[in-house]
């Protein structure tokens, strides 16, 4: 299981931060749209790959 409560920020750091802008959100998902993409065209690559050569999966 995945353990998403790794934070080492300090409660008073993350309640007293501001909030990320439209412009920073639209920015980060940018990247993480374009990060699952690469991976997706690297899986169907190697899929696509072992189909042509007959290679068992």
């Amino acid at each position: 299981m995945i353990n998403n409560y790794s934070s080492t920020a300090q409660l008073k750091d993350l309640m007293t931060t501001p909030p990320m802008t439209a412009a920073q959100h639209a920015e980060i998902m940018r990247k993480r749209n374009e990060q699952r993409r690469k991976i997706e065209d690297a899986r169907e690559a190697r899929e696509a790959e072992q189909e042509r050569y007959g290679e068992p999966r």
